[in-house]
Parts: structure tokens; sequence; C-alpha cells
């Protein structure tokens, strides 16, 4: 069994940053690919950013030149740096975690952006 532990999630006003932070636990085995996800009232769960274990990355276009993931192999952790940040971006975000056996989702963790 993986656990995975998200934090970093708060309130932040428009053209703020936040750092959110995902740690994983168990029984990992390899790691294929770790991302986040988000989904805000109302609406369905998408992709935000993922990080391949072979260093590849993808980003939503909603997100790209302001979000950035990024991943410790050693520590079994993945970050997602948050700048310019928009109200549109209010919502849920929800770690990802994919290995050979099965796909592990967090709790998730609120991030709102307001003034």
């Amino acid at each position: 069994q993986v656990q995975l532990v998200e934090s970093g999630g708060g309130l932040v006003q428009p053209g703020g940053s936040l750092r959110l932070s995902c740690a994983a636990s168990g029984s990992i085995f390899s790691i294929n690919t770790m991302g986040w996800y988000r989904q805000a009232p109302g609406k369905q769960r998408e992709l935000v950013a993922t990080e391949h274990s072979g260093g590849s990355t993808f980003y939503a276009d909603s997100v790209k030149g302001r979000f950035t993931i990024s991943r410790d192999n050693a520590k079994n952790t993945v970050n997602l740096q948050m700048n310019s940040l928009k109200r549109e971006d209010t919502a849920v975000y929800y770690c990802n975690l994919v290995n050979w056996r099965n796909t592990y989702w967090g709790q998730g963790t609120q991030v709102t952006v307001s003034s």
C-alpha cells in the first residue's frame, strides 16, 4: 500500500505564490509518474502537471509558464511551485502516483485564490 500526503495549500491573493508538496510512503516500488490534479467546485478533475521518472514533464495549458513541477526521487516527493496565481486556480489539489502495480491518490489540499 502507498500513502500520499499533500501539504502547502492555503489562502493567497491573486498574483501570489504557493508551493505544494506531496510525500509518498509505504510499498512504493518503482515510480513511473508523479503529478498533480485539481478539482474546482462544480467541475471535473483535471490534470495540472506530471513528471515522468525519466524527467519529462507535462503541463496543462492553463498553468504553463506559471507552475513548475519537480521531483525528489530519493525522498519520493513531488512539489508544485505555483506563481502568479489566479482566481481560476482555486481548487482542491490532489497528488497522484503511478507505479507498476496501481494508481494512488492523496486526500487533497485546498488552494483558494482570493483578495
